[in-house]
């Protein structure tokens, strides 16, 4: 039987993209599948004693900082600490992602991971539509039509339906995959989900 995650991210999240190539580099080791489903954490963290970075204590932003860069140098991943267009706004592009996603389309988890690129690498604003527009180019989609159908009431329906799935099960953070009822929290738990699939 196929092993499949449930994957809850923002493509806004340096977890996320910390995390992102590796799962699916996992997911394809164990010959699974993964549903890809962007969320709301801006109606998750009010639920879940979440706090958006610039309202938390000034001892756990500059914590925050140096995990980043561990991290990232432990990695070998590039990352801005401190990019331009952050905080921002992920609706659109998750709603593109969703978009990208409708009869599961293979191109939505690079479409990600370059938005998460763009954020945390290019200094780009994935808020701005030209910008995602520029993004949904540069994979050579149909730039026009996947940004009019990530607008669509059908996208928007399906973005908020992922997120009130995310808050029944347990979610808080990003990111998060779901494998047989259990719940793995953090791009440092892909070993643990790694055991889990290997079972």
């Amino acid at each position: 039987m196929l092993k499949t995650v449930d994957y809850y991210f923002a493509p806004n999240s340096p977890w996320t993209y910390f995390g992102h190539q590796r799962f699916i580099d996992l997911i394809m080791s164990h010959q699974g599948a993964m549903n890809l489903k962007p969320v709301d954490y801006g109606k998750i963290f009010p639920l879940s004693g979440g706090v958006p970075v610039a309202k938390r204590a000034p001892q756990r932003q500059a914590y925050r900082l140096v995990e980043l860069r561990r991290w990232r140098d432990h990695l070998g991943i590039p990352l801005n600490l401190e990019p331009k267009f952050f905080p921002v706004n992920p609706e659109l592009a998750a709603l593109v992602i969703i978009a990208a996603g409708t009869n599961k389309s293979a191109v939505a988890p690079g479409l990600a991971y370059d938005f998460m690129r763009a954020v945390w690498v290019e200094e780009r604003d994935i808020a701005d539509p030209q910008t995602v527009k520029n993004i949904v180019k540069g994979k050579g989609l149909p730039a026009d039509e996947l940004m009019a159908l990530a607008q669509s009431p059908e996208s928007k329906a399906t973005y908020d339906a992922y997120t009130k799935e995310a808050i029944d099960r347990g979610v808080f953070g990003a990111p998060s995959f779901y494998y047989k009822d259990e719940l793995f929290w953090g791009q440092d738990r892909l070993d643990f989900l790694d055991r889990a699939l290997a079972k």
